[in-house]
């Protein structure tokens, strides 16, 4: 098979290509999108859910790849066919994390799928901080990181506290209105320095959200981990929030912005274990140090304003599951993985959903795992671990997650 030909996406194409942008976090990547249109580029966020973006996966992609990646190349297909884009003005963006996972390798699986489909004039482009792939007209400045990185904290921040609105509000769709309001709010604060009045900002929406008429009945609290896309993705993971909202329980999902740490603090292990990346072991120290400043930052907001549940920032995660996994084991997510499960139960969300895709290697090791020395250590915990794919029946994962959600109404009451 001939070798397929990398397109760039050149300085005079940011102004006349649209960016497609695969959807995984609705309220984050609306923030996001935003803020790549204050920097001059023209975006849009894919926020399709229908049947046939896993047909275009499974023609387009092998059986054997994970689910996630069939998913977000079947959404970029479906979408290119769809007749709504001028095939000669369209660019395709999608993330790459340095790891050996799908992460770093489905961006040659989507460059496939489009000269397959006679569409390989283009161009896609690669977010990383590896150096794997430049482009001449997409950069990264100063200014745009750290916007980027309140954007995402922002997200983290509305994403938290509205899942601890919605499942208690007296008035159906009250959190969901508020939810589109500060989405809005912050991502037009992008184009000024608005978004930079953290402490105005913070108190604000906490005030706001805080406004919600909300029931005090107890609720069984889910945590929801696993593999990234399935763990927020709702076209992933059967939109699993909205099921365990619907099951009178309250998700509770960590932020996008742990991970982000997680990917820096693999690239100073990649020094310190194998003395490789120098470079990028500098840059990640600075990164992770702004990440955690930032996190406290926010957390600190929660704790004055005294009505919502705080979260724990990543120097509290990092180091919690020293005693069960190496964190030379970073693949997929890795150490992580097993550090989310532990910081929910330790925070009193005994009860966690695992959403991974059927045969990733990584996540079923150290998520399945990790399980029985959890249990082991926390009697009282409840783990189900979800698999999806093409071919997985929802009735029987929803099912399990009943199971679950039986056995953690039990405990409730008994705890009581």
């Amino acid at each position: 098979m001939s070798k397929i030909e990398r397109v760039e996406f050149t300085k005079e194409m940011k102004k006349t290509h649209t960016i497609l942008i695969p959807n995984m976090l609705h309220m984050h990547f609306q923030i996001l999108e935003e803020l790549l249109i204050s920097e001059g580029y023209k975006v849009e966020l894919l926020k399709t859910k229908h049947q046939n973006i896993v047909n275009e996966g499974v023609k387009n992609v092998h059986n054997d790849t994970c689910y996630p990646a069939l998913l977000v190349v079947g959404q970029m297909i479906d979408a290119l066919k769809s007749g709504a884009y001028d095939l000669d003005k369209v660019a395709l963006i999608i993330t790459q994390t340095g790891g050996g996972c799908r992460a770093s390798n489905y961006i040659h699986l989507l460059r496939k799928a489009l000269r397959n489909n006679g569409m390989a004039h283009i161009p896609v482009i690669s977010v990383n901080f590896y150096g794997l792939e430049k482009n001449s007209g997409f950069t990264f400045t100063y200014r745009f990181l750290i916007k980027a990185i309140y954007g995402i904290i922002y997200g983290d921040l509305l994403m938290w506290i509205s899942n601890q609105c919605k499942p208690y509000e007296l008035e159906a769709g009250a959190t969901d209105a508020m939810d589109k309001k500060w989405t809005k709010k912050v991502a037009d604060s992008l184009h000024s320095t608005k978004f930079l009045h953290i402490k105005a900002n913070y108190k604000e929406i906490l005030d706001d959200y805080a406004s919600i008429a909300r029931s005090n009945e107890q609720k069984v609290k889910v945590g929801i981990v696993g593999e990234i896309y399935m763990k927020y993705s709702p076209l992933g993971n059967n939109s699993l929030e909205e099921f365990l909202l619907n099951e009178g329980a309250e998700p509770v999902v960590t932020g996008l912005m742990d991970f982000i740490a997680y990917c820096c603090e693999n690239m100073i292990l990649d020094y310190s274990l194998y003395g490789i990346n120098k470079m990028n072991r500098n840059f990640a120290r600075v990164v992770i140090k702004y990440i955690i400043h930032s996190q406290r930052k926010m957390i600190k907001a929660i704790k004055k304003h005294g009505v919502f549940r705080p979260m724990s920032d990543f120097s509290q995660i990092s180091n919690i599951a020293s005693d069960y996994i190496s964190k030379g084991v970073k693949m997929g997510e890795g150490w992580l993985l097993t550090s989310e499960m532990l910081e929910l139960i330790e925070s009193d969300v005994n009860n966690i959903v695992c959403c991974q895709p059927f045969g990733c290697l990584p996540n079923h090791i150290v998520a399945k795992g990790m399980m029985r020395k959890i249990k082991d250590n926390y009697p009282y915990s409840n783990i189900v671990a979800i698999d999806y794919d093409p071919g997985a029946s929802s009735i029987n994962q929803e099912n399990r997650i009943k199971l679950m959600l039986s056995n953690a109404k039990l405990n409730m009451e008994e705890s009581k």
